[in-house]
């Protein structure tokens, strides 16, 4: 399948596995190990020689070393027409330039059936992303922000792989806690009917008051302890004052999610809890679940502190709720692949809960066979001062507050360079909002996620260096190439033909062609700074070659605009990839 096999890398490791076959029949589990290399030696490299010349050693083969290997391998490389040369380097690495007719017709080849054909593959269908998953009655805040920028990311990485993906809002809606926000309610509002959003106003100050009733009122605390049995028991009054609180909770949630443009499916820790019962017995059943100090637990190896999942006084906690998750994923969703989004914090919650369903035999023992499960971790939003991101007040960050902020100092920029003059009101809005959340989103995805990062405004909306507004100026900016010449660009992809002349023509159309693998990788290691630094250094290539090749008036001048808006392309994908809105116009 010439036109869409997926990476470029995937690409030549099937040329590769036919010489590898050829070259040493008897070793059928070798894989080929393909990677980019230095451009003084070439695009890329099999690098197979000398752990192959490790396994035949003194087996009787016709080979006396690495370096006869690579050169038996280079021998039996399938001819291609996408090869230009080979040669040999070292203990038998087989050196790779490849054909730079191949590299543009391969471009060409997408601009006319779309960047869909540049998508990895994968071997599975179906794959749970659990992300965001914030608590009921409380404001989503900047610590919130990485869950649903990274989770977003992933599950779109994974749906351009023409993955199915389950985006799952795993929102805390039960618990302890909704016994005190009950018996409140009903204290504040004895009529159930009249209670509405602006009734009870700010959801997190409801939540401090109840807390501190709860804290300071005996009585109080003992009719909030009893809500949470009646609430559990199912009682009528209850589940409505729940679903009401749930509610307006919801409304708060779909607000920021449309404004940060991100789809989730809510599945809360309630929807669960009808299945804890029978998860627990068939545990239970398979001898996982023992007692400890009046609570059920299970031991797993190498952990000081056991896995609860029944408290001492019987009810059930987290691991009872996610356990009884991870079972309806893999048995009633039939999910592959299922990734939790969480800071680093829960690492050791989901260790446990991994090799629970291990030893239950849900998952297999090895990580690399599907069905498989996945934590993805990250570290905290940081202050200038360096601890944890606060308001004066000591109070954490509201999003909103956040999202606010980034959009009015964008629109304060746009209109300080004369926009408002130039632009409908409109326009201005938009563009605002699209550079001002897209610099948020791009500060947080372009690190890896692992380490803590610090917020700075000043920093995320700097129009130079490795910033979402200078992406996204760059991508304008080619936009404004394209429309200057005054050629229809649709019209251009059917009759003209890209040609990789000059030497920054071909660095820009390699790396270009490298966006499937770029992808692919971001996906198997589950990190978006990958994509982030791609899209970074494409900017750049795009730069060099503009500054060396002129475009409009030359007489390379079609197959110049073809490769600015194969550019355009890709920068588009990669920005709806990492959730950013793309500007057309600066």
């Amino acid at each position: 399948d010439e036109e869409n096999v997926g990476s470029l890398k995937q690409h030549l490791a099937k040329l590769f596995e036919a010489s590898l076959r050829a070259t040493v029949p008897d070793e059928l589990d070798v894989e080929p190990l393909i990677a980019a290399c230095n451009p003084r030696f070439g695009d890329y490299q099999c690098n197979n020689a000398m752990s192959l010349w490790t396994k035949i050693k003194g087996k009787g083969s016709e080979f006396t070393g690495p370096q006869p290997i690579g050169k038996g391998i280079m021998k039996n490389l399938p001819a291609s027409e996408m090869i230009e040369s080979c040669t040999i380097a070292g203990p038998g690495f087989v050196n790779v330039v490849l054909s730079k007719q191949w590299i543009a017709k391969s471009i060409q080849n997408m601009l006319t059936n779309g960047i869909e054909t540049w998508s990895p593959k994968f071997p599975f269908k179906r794959a749970v992303v659990d992300f965001s998953s914030p608590n009921i009655a409380k404001e989503m805040h900047v610590g919130h922000l990485r869950s649903t920028i990274i989770g977003d990311t992933l599950a779109r990485m994974l749906e351009f792989s023409n993955i199915e993906v389950l985006r799952r809002n795993h929102v805390g809606d039960w618990g302890t806690q909704f016994g005190m926000l009950i018996e409140y309610l009903f204290e504040k509002f004895p009529n159930l009917e009249v209670v509405s959003d602006q009734a009870i106003g700010d959801l997190e100050a409801f939540y401090k008051a109840s807390k501190q009733r709860f804290d300071s009122d005996p009585g109080f605390k003992e009719r909030a302890q009893q809500a949470v049995v009646s609430l559990q028991g199912g009682e009528d009054k209850y589940r409505k004052a729940w679903a009401q609180i749930c509610e307006i909770s919801r409304r708060g949630y779909e607000r920021l999610y449309q404004r940060l443009g991100i789809k989730l499916e809510e599945k809360g820790e309630s929807f669960y809890n009808p299945y804890i019962p029978g998860v627990l017995e068939e545990l239970d059943k398979k001898g996982l679940i023992e007692e400890s100090e009046g609570a059920r637990v299970i031991f797993i190896e190498g952990k000081n502190i056991p896995f609860i999942v029944v408290k001492k006084d019987g009810g059930f906690n987290y691991a009872s709720t996610d356990l009884s998750a991870l079972w309806y994923r893999l048995n009633e969703e039939k999910a592959e692949w299922i990734i939790y989004v969480t800071d680093v914090g829960q690492r050791e919650h989901f260790e446990m809960l991994f090799t629970a369903a291990k030893r239950a035999g849900w998952l297999p023992a090895s990580d690399n066979i599907y069905p498989k499960t996945s934590h993805v971790g990250f570290g905290l939003v940081l202050g200038e001062d360096g601890k944890r991101f606060r308001t004066r007040s000591t109070e954490v960050v509201r999003l909103v507050d956040l999202l606010d902020e980034a959009k009015s100092r964008c629109k304060a920029a746009l209109v300080e360079r004369g926009k408002a003059v130039e632009w409908t009101e409109e326009e201005l809005e938009q563009t605002a909002e699209a550079v001002g959340y897209g610099a948020v989103k791009y500060a947080d995805l372009k690190n890896n996620r692992l380490t803590n990062y610090t917020f700075n405004f000043d920093q995320m909306l700097n129009d130079k260096g490795n910033t979402a507004v200078y992406l996204l100026y760059a991508h304008a900016r080619i936009c404004s190439i394209i429309r200057k010449s005054g050629k229809d660009i649709e019209e251009l992809k059917k009759i003209a033909t890209l040609v990789l002349g000059h030497p920054d023509e071909r660095v820009l159309g390699l790396h270009l062609l490298q966006f499937a693998e770029i992808v692919e990788e971001a996906c198997i290691n589950l990190l978006p700074n990958v994509l982030c630094e791609y899209l970074y250094n494409l900017s750049e290539y795009f730069t060099r070659f503009y500054s060396n090749c002129q475009v409009v008036g030359s007489a390379e001048e079609t197959s110049r605009l073809l490769l600015c808006e194969a550019t355009a392309v890709v920068m588009r994908k990669s920005f709806h990839i990492l959730g950013i809105t793309p500007v057309y116009k600066i």
